[in-house]
C-alpha cells in the first residue's frame, strides 16, 4: 500500500494537507477551535459557548504543509449548520414558535430594506481612493436575495455563502456587504 502525501492523514489529524508549494490553513489553530467547538456543543450550559455566527465568521492562517482549505471549508459549513440548528430549536423552545417566526420575519425584513434600496446606493462606498467589492455584481446578488425574501423565488445557503465578488476603486464597503451577506445566511438557518 502507497502513501500519497497530498491525500494522506497523518496520525492524530483530520483533514488532508497541502503538499509542494501550496498552504493551508495552520493545523494546530484549525484543531483548537474544532476541538473548541466540539466541547461547546456538547455543553449545553458553556457560558464560553460558540454560535453559528463565530463558526462562521473564524479565519486561519495559511502555512505550508497545513490543512487543505476546501476539506476545512466543507466541515465547518457543516459545524455552522448544527449550531444553527441547536439555536433553532433553544430559540424555539424559549420564545415559542410563533415569536422566533416574528423575530426571524422581522430580521429579514430589515435586510430586504437594505437591499431594495436604489441601484449603486445599497451601501456606503469605499473612502477615497480605497478599494470596496464591484457595486453591480453586489447589486445583481442584492437583486436576487431580494427577490427570495419577498418572492420566495429559489437561492440556497450555500449560494449566499459561496458569493465572491471582485474589487473596483470607490466600490461598496466589504465589511457592510458581508454583515448584511451573514444576516442573510443567519434568517436562511432560523428557518431551517
Amino acid at each position: 500500500m502507497t502513501n500519497d502525501s497530498r491525500d494522506a492523514r497523518p496520525a492524530g489529524h483530520s483533514f488532508p494537507r497541502t503538499a509542494g508549494r501550496a498552504k493551508g490553513y495552520q493545523v494546530s489553530a484549525v484543531d483548537e477551535f474544532l476541538g473548541r467547538a466540539r466541547a461547546a456543543f456538547e455543553s449545553a450550559t458553556d457560558a464560553d459557548a460558540l454560535a453559528a455566527a463565530d463558526v462562521r465568521s473564524v479565519s486561519f492562517r495559511l502555512v505550508k504543509r497545513g490543512y487543505q482549505p476546501e476539506a476545512v471549508d466543507a466541515a465547518l459549513v457543516r459545524v455552522e449548520d448544527a449550531f444553527a440548528a441547536r439555536e433553532r430549536d433553544q430559540g424555539m423552545a424559549t420564545t415559542g414558535t410563533g415569536a422566533w417566526i416574528n423575530q426571524t420575519r422581522d430580521r429579514a425584513q430589515e435586510i430586504l430594506d437594505r437591499l431594495t434600496r436604489p441601484p449603486r446606493r445599497r451601501f456606503d462606498r469605499a473612502r477615497g481612493l480605497g478599494y470596496g467589492y464591484r457595486i453591480d455584481e453586489v447589486d445583481i446578488v442584492a437583486d436576487k436575495i431580494a427577490a427570495y425574501l419577498a418572492d420566495g423565488k429559489p437561492v440556497t445557503v450555500e449560494q449566499v455563502r459561496a458569493v465572491a465578488f471582485r474589487m473596483q476603486r470607490r466600490g461598496y464597503r466589504e465589511t457592510q456587504v458581508d454583515a448584511v451577506l451573514d444576516a442573510v445566511v443567519d434568517v436562511m438557518l432560523a428557518v431551517g
